[in-house]
């Protein structure tokens, strides 16, 4: 994980995000550059994955990251999302609220949140869509804070039509971290082409 992240630093990315306590430290003696970190859950009673717990936030601060990703979705959860904001400013860290929906955003900002990323649009329930949700980048840019551009953002192309959309940054996850999947759409073009 750490030589990736380097090697996402060395290729112009300003910033990496990381899953997970043991992939936050490697990656935080490997790199200088921030670190949205996170821990995804499965929790028995939640649906909530994205940092649902505040041991998760303190873990997360400890292990290096900078900025502390948490689910700020309206669904049940075990913790308020505000007191995992609350817990992370406190911390020195920036807050980044996982969003699927512009309300959520707005109460993610009210509560104090740094910024919003839409990176849960489309993973709510039913069918995942094939493309962003620039339609939510841009309500939530709207709102007049900075929004991460996050979900489905699969091109080049893509991901600089977010920033001229008015996204803060971008992240790019399966683009470049699932290389089965990567791998899989260059296979099936070839069989195609043959």
């Amino acid at each position: 994980m750490a030589a990736f992240a380097q090697a996402a630093i060395e290729g112009g990315a300003a910033g990496v995000r990381i899953e997970g306590l043991a992939n936050v430290r490697a990656v935080r003696k490997a790199i200088s550059a921030p670190i949205i970190g996170l821990i995804k859950r499965d929790l028995a009673d939640s649906d909530v994955r994205i940092t649902p717990l505040l041991g998760d936030v303190d873990d997360l601060m400890d292990a290096g990251a900078d900025i502390v990703a948490f689910d700020a979705t309206a669904r049940p959860r075990p913790v308020a999302a505000r007191l995992l904001c609350t817990t992370v400013r406190k911390g020195g860290r920036l807050a980044m609220a996982d969003i699927s929906s512009l309300d959520e955003a707005q109460q993610a900002l009210a509560d104090g949140a740094d910024f919003v990323g839409t990176t849960l649009s489309g993973y709510m329930g039913g069918a995942v869509p094939q493309a962003p949700d620039f339609e939510l980048l841009v309500q939530a840019v709207a709102l007049g804070r900075p929004v991460v551009a996050e979900g489905r953002i699969h091109s080049p192309a893509l991901a600089a039509e977010a920033i001229r959309l008015g996204a803060f940054a971008v992240v790019v996850g399966t683009a470049i971290t699932r290389t089965e999947i990567v791998t899989e759409g260059f296979a099936r073009a070839i069989a195609e082409a043959r």
